[in-house]
């Protein structure tokens, strides 16, 4: 377990899980705000939307491996324009990928792209669920995907999300066989069907850890790479004339959420063809290419639900449902008032349903971190879960529908975007926040407002008995009301760290993704009362404020520990045998409502010293500030841990957060340990060596050669034309920086004439087809997909020893390969033009040798190094090899930078 996660155990665990919220309550505004997302539609659209989808009961299961492979055209077509519950299953979150709009990587990538899924989600109207499975790079094919992950274990998760969402139909998104390519892909395909397959086996998968049993009706593959194989097509290209837009530009603005990946897309108007082709089917016609839609022979009908429901309550279902026809039938989009009474006379209806049918079928939820998930007891007269899914359906969409067409808005807002979490041992009274909520009725009718409170405890809301109040029409109140926060605002599925660390340890459970968020976001509730129907609304509490550029900007509140510490770096280079003096600044940073005092200690390896290992310090009410130690001293080679703690009212903290904050996703909170690991290594340094680096994507190389005593130098792609180049001894452009900037790749000659003239160009790995930028100066060429090494501890073979990118200034050997991360080369050239030199090759099992790692060229009198050796991983990881690598390809081929030749 990494430094990172043993920290927020221990942050955590300490923490009660609070409880879930209860299904009926209604949310005005996104559970989990994201700060620049596109709102879904609201007012009219938003509730002819909701209308017409009031007593659709049909649900789809959709089912990939990362985030970005799910299907948005059939998402969106299904929930916008079908109105069909439908959700989203990603094994992983996307934590081995790479990043194309920060330097995060690993859990904390995963992190940005489970909130870009959140993103996409809010925009296509889709449910998210993942399983434990830990995104452990690329793999190439199941047997290999299936050594990492314990196969009944993430099948088992599979299972548990079919059985809590109960789909009729299921879509994979992969065929589950090698031209998936993606090994990840491939076990997505499979797993899904053997959960189709399995789902019901109370044998396998007992009651008791898997939820109740479950049989969906029909399993689907997509086809939309290949249309011809379709069994059912969808022009998912229609036009919803109610939105505004079809549903295809709905599924491009979602998936242009996936950013870290790079994927925006155009929003294409006019007819779009998408497809699925059946599989598997319990129910439908026969022979397949019969099928006319996906719940062809699927009985979603109010009929069959009514033959369910108890003799005596049928006659009030019957009239629900004439009434939800009445309704639509009434609907005008401006004037929604003459709604809501029959809206309310619909709710009211529905609730003498659920009452009558019996108690809702029991979620499968875990109480604590790490504990075995559990099913509650299962009542005498349980209602049957196909029928409660759906009366609860159409009932929650019936309240919608009421707050929607009464005008009802609710807002909450705090002065401070954090939090103190709560010291249950010390019960400090400014543990806590004061809260402004506003209820609004902007409709034409009263309404009043019974109750408005925060969740205040693990397991109650607690709410003192207030006196109803009667709010008129076009009018506000406002209560001010207290959060208690119990536990941190951090991402749960990371509370118990990972398993072999290739999946995460602590358990799912029922909840989606947005409800599992919402178990540590704070929340306000107001009870309302709407034409005699009591609502529960809901609103997330955010820090509200106008920036001058972006205008009306809401950050959710974040739950923080009192007093938190983090160093600037979890990993520095630090170079072996040689005196070093090397400033650690430490930030330490205060949620408390009033200053506070507080000593920062260092605690420093063998080998080094500092000026002072304890400072005291003021922190401002909820401020925050910097401490500096100055370190002197040798390290041996080697890794060691330098901690940092800070001390208050004779409390230690020892871990601190960083914050990921991003446009598009909502911010986040990534809880590591207030320790750096100082990675010594042995190295000699080229000499007179002055690099120039054009910053690339999730580029950690400028640190590297900073920390490695090195002068480096950031340069700006825009000033290449009239910079003077000549100063450097090597140039360096980041990985995968042709992508990321026009202007380089229109600047290139100018890297390139630099090279010319004597100097050494260094280009780390770029996009999997570089040849769509002519920027090499002599032909490379990639296959599709390109080629790559995996394994991270691939065999290397030296073709060339004497190179000087293996012996200048340091000598590479086996060594220098060891303890590399994640896979050793990524996007290899296939076809290499014979002036490159290729003083390496490796392969990944079953595979031929592939020269591609490490290439040079001479350009005039310089050189050209290629580097497609994944040194954006090990850098920030401190892989001894990989600094003395990234060294000898910057070490300069020519003559001294005060003499390069110039015109």
């Amino acid at each position: 377990m990494s430094g990172r996660t043993g920290a927020l155990r221990h942050v955590l665990n300490a923490a009660a899980i609070a409880a879930a919220f209860s299904v009926s309550a209604v949310s005005v505004v996104p559970s989990v705000l994201a700060a620049q997302a596109v709102a879904p539609e609201r007012g009219a659209a938003a509730l002819g939307s909701t209308l017409a989808g009031l007593g659709t009961t049909g649900r789809v299961l959709t089912i990939a491996a990362h985030p970005d492979d799910e299907d948005t055209p059939l998402i969106a077509w299904l929930t916008r324009g079908q109105h069909v519950e439908t959700a989203y299953l990603s094994l992983t979150r996307g934590d081995g990928g790479q990043n194309l709009i920060g330097n995060e990587l690993g859990e904390a990538l995963g992190i940005i792209r489970t909130q870009e899924l959140l993103s996409a989600r809010r925009i296509d109207g889709a449910r998210q669920y993942f399983t434990r499975a830990y995104d452990f790079g690329f793999s190439k094919n199941a047997e290999e995907t299936l050594q990492h992950w314990p196969k009944d274990t993430i099948l088992g998760d599979v299972v548990r999300v079919v059985r809590a969402f109960r789909p009729q139909v299921m879509v994979a998104f992969f065929s589950g066989t090698p031209r998936d390519g993606h090994g990840h892909h491939q076990v997505s395909g499979q797993l899904a069907r053997e959960a189709f397959d399995a789902a019901a086996d109370t044998v396998r998968f007992p009651v008791a850890g898997y939820g109740l049993p479950w049989t969906p009706l029909k399993f689907y593959r997509s086809a939309r790479q290949n249309l011809a194989s379709a069994t059912v097509r969808m022009n998912v290209g229609a036009y919803d004339p109610l939105l505004g837009r079809s549903y295809y530009e709905i599924a491009a603005e979602s998936r242009s959420q996936h950013k870290s990946q790079g994927f925006g897309v155009l929003q294409k108007k006019g007819a779009i063809l998408d497809g699925v082709t059946r599989e598997a089917a319990r129910v439908g016609p026969t022979p397949a290419t019969a099928e006319r839609g996906l719940f062809d022979g699927v009985d979603t009908t109010w009929s069959a639900w009514r033959a369910l429901t108890p003799p005596a309550v049928q006659p009030v279902l019957d009239s629900a449902l004439q009434a939800i026809a009445a309704v639509r039938a009434q609907y005008r989009a401006q004037d929604p008032a003459p709604l809501v009474g029959r809206l309310a006379d619909v709710v009211r209806m529905l609730r003498q349903v659920q009452a009558a049918i019996g108690a809702a079928p029991p979620m499968l939820l875990t109480s604590q971190p790490g504990a075995a998930a559990t099913l509650g007891t299962r009542p005498r007269t349980m209602a049957d879960p196909a029928l409660w899914d759906a009366v609860l359906l159409t009932t929650t969409r019936a309240e919608q529908a009421l707050v929607l067409a009464a005008g009802v808005a609710l807002e909450a807002t705090a002065p401070t975007p954090v939090i103190p979490v709560r010291d249950a041992a010390k019960d400090r009274v400014k543990d806590s926040l004061p809260v402004t909520i506003t209820l609004f009725n902007r409709g034409t009718a009263p309404i009043t407002l019974r109750h408005a409170y925060m969740r205040e405890t693990p397991t109650a809301v607690g709410a003192p008995a207030a006196s109803p109040v009667l709010l008129a029409a076009d009018s506000a109140i406002t209560v001010t009301r207290t959060a208690v926060a119990f536990e941190a605002t951090a991402p749960w599925w990371r509370i118990n760290g990972r398993r072999e660390q290739d999946w995460f340890a602590t358990p799912i459970d029922a909840r989606d993704e947005s409800r599992q968020q919402e178990r540590t976001s704070t929340v306000a509730h107001a009870l309302v009362e709407i034409a005699g129907i009591r609502v529960n609304v809901t609103a997330p509490v955010v820090y509200r404020f106008a920036d001058p550029v972006k205008g009306d900007q809401q950050l959710p509140i974040m739950a923080v520990p009192g007093i938190t510490l983090g160093l600037e770096h979890a990993m520095e280079y630090i170079r072996a045998g040689v005196p070093v003096q090397r400033e650690v600044r430490v930030r330490v940073q205060s949620a408390y409502d009033t200053a506070t005092t507080v000593t920062i200690a260092l605690t420093v390896p063998t080998g080094l010293t500092a000026d002072s290992v304890r400072r005291v310090r003021v922190l401002p009410a909820r401020g925050s500030l910097v401490v500096t130690f100055r370190l002197a001293g040798t390290l041996p080679a080697g890794r060691v841990l330098l901690r940092a703690t800070a001390t208050h009212d004779g409390v230690a903290s020892t871990a601190g957060y960083v914050a990921l904050s991003y446009e598009h996703i909502t911010p986040q909170h990534v809880y590591g340990a207030s320790g750096m690991y100082l990675s010594a290594v042995s190295v000699k340094l080229p000499p007179r060596a002055r690099v120039g680096y054009i910053v690339g994507v999730g580029d950690h190389g400028v640190e590297a050669l900073q920390q490695l005593d090195v002068p480096v130098e950031a340069i700006d792609p825009a000033s290449l034309s009239a910079a003077d180049l000549s100063r450097f001894t090597s140039i360096v452009v980041g990985p995968r920086a042709y992508e990321a900037n026009e202007e380089l790749v229109r600047r290139n000659a100018r890297l390139l004439d630099y090279a010319s003239r004597g100097g050494t160009l260094v280009v780390q790995y770029g996009a999997q087809d570089m040849s769509r930028y002519p920027v090499t100066p002599y032909p490379l060429e990639w296959t599709r997909p390109a080629a790559r090494v995996t394994r991270e501890d691939a065999d290397v073979r030296v073709l060339q020893p004497s190179s000087p990118l293996l012996t200048q200034p340091n000598a590479i050997g086996a060594a220098d390969w060891a303890g590399w991360v994640q896979e050793r080369a990524t996007y290899m050239p296939s076809t290499i033009d014979p002036r490159y030199s290729t003083p390496i090759a490796m392969h990944d099992p079953d595979e031929p040798d592939n020269r591609g790692g490490l290439l040079m060229a001479p350009v005039g009198r310089g050189r050209y190094v290629y580097v497609t050796l994944a040194l954006f991983r090990q850098l920030p990881a401190g892989v001894p090899g990989a600094a003395r690598l990234l060294l000898n390809v910057i070490n300069g081929a020519g003559p001294a930078p005060s003499v390069l030749h110039q015109d």
